[in-house]
């Protein structure tokens, strides 16, 4: 039974290295930008537009409806900048609105 033990490597050091795999589609701190969003956005905006997902610089972001995605295309740039600052680094490159959930 030693054996078996022996040879099993931890949970810690599997997830580890998947996770600061250099090929990887995503940065894992990138999940940092779902816990700043309504800070960096504002309360009204955070209720109707949310981020959906971010791959290489990517971010997509879901709203409620076209009023919404008009404005929002206007402050692009603005959440953009504000994004990064709060996560410390240049993780957001383009923001893209999208009417829904995908």
């Amino acid at each position: 039974m030693n054996e078996t033990k022996d040879s099993l490597t931890p949970l810690k050091e599997i997830l580890s290295s998947i996770l600061h795999d250099p090929d990887l589609p995503f940065n894992p701190d990138d999940v940092r930008i779902w816990r700043v969003w309504e800070e960096v956005v504002g309360p009204g905006i955070a209720t109707n537009a949310q981020p959906l997902w971010i791959k290489k610089g990517r971010l997509r972001v879901g709203v409620t409806d076209s009023i919404w995605l008009q404005e929002l295309e206007f402050a692009r740039e603005n959440i953009r900048e504000k994004l990064n600052e709060k996560l410390g680094r240049a993780a957001v490159k383009k923001i893209e609105f999208r009417l829904g959930k995908e």
